[in-house]
């Protein structure tokens, strides 16, 4: 018995080490679903749902903290310790899969706004406040401005977006001095159709709405700037002859 026991053990720390993390994770999401399903008839008020949600904002500020030292570094020693040839091959297949991706993604985007409709509320929701829905050439200079940041740090944090600012133009009628442009019409009266009484009437044209585009900022990471900057650096690495690091 003892020596079963020592073999189930000794199995069991060798699946620790090799399967642990994985099966931390999903005892992680049975215990998330788990409770979410049971929280969900509790009605908890706002502050205790905060209070009950730290210990995920924790997680993911962590998870947040990991992500530009983790795209610097691995891009800049993964590029530097490459071979040339190599790095050109795997940058073709790269832009060929993004390419490829993003064709299938905005192909499955048409045919669903064509067929469903989907977010149709949402836009009705959106116009009704006069939000402003930036152009596609705007967003398209945006993206390529985002691949060239000017301050490596600040697109740690910050990227650049177009900001449209509405400006209103008022054409009026024409100017004549000294008087002033009414019209005067004759309506029926609505007891007696026959008598038509005067009606005084001022028009007033509706204002011409443009917009003009100021630089501005969104507070989100410029991981496009990041993923560029640290390619160029590591390619520049090989180029140049630097040793190459261990692995």
């Amino acid at each position: 018995l003892s020596t079963t026991f020592l073999h189930v053990w000794k199995w069991v720390q060798a699946f620790w080490r090799k399967n642990g993390l994985l099966t931390l994770s999903m005892l992680s999401v049975a215990t998330g679903c788990l409770l979410g399903f049971l929280l969900r008839a509790l009605e908890l008020t706002e502050l205790e749902k905060q209070y009950f949600s730290f210990p995920g904002e924790l997680l993911m500020r962590m998870l947040k903290m990991l992500i530009l030292p983790l795209i610097t570094s691995s891009l800049m020693s993964g590029l530097a310790t490459m071979d040339s040839k190599a790095c050109g091959k795997m940058g073709v297949i790269t832009i060929t899969y993004y390419l490829w991706t993003t064709f299938m993604a905005v192909t499955v985007g048409i045919v669903l706004v064509v067929s469903i409709h989907p977010g149709a509320a949402a836009q009705k929701d959106d116009y009704s406040v006069g939000k402003v829905v930036l152009s596609s050439a705007d967003a398209l200079l945006d993206l390529i401005r985002n691949m060239f940041p000017s301050n490596l740090i600040e697109a740690s944090f910050q990227q650049y977006r177009t900001v449209l600012v509405p400006v209103v133009k008022s054409h009026g009628f024409p100017k004549i001095p000294g008087k002033s442009l009414s019209f005067i019409y004759f309506a029926p009266d609505d007891e007696n159709p026959e008598i038509h009484r005067p009606v005084f009437l001022e028009l007033t044209p509706s204002p011409e709405m443009t917009y003009r585009t100021l630089p501005g900022t969104s507070n989100e990471m410029n991981v496009l700037g990041i993923v560029i900057f640290s390619a160029t650096i590591g390619t520049c690495s090989i180029e140049n002859g630097a040793p190459r690091g261990a692995p």
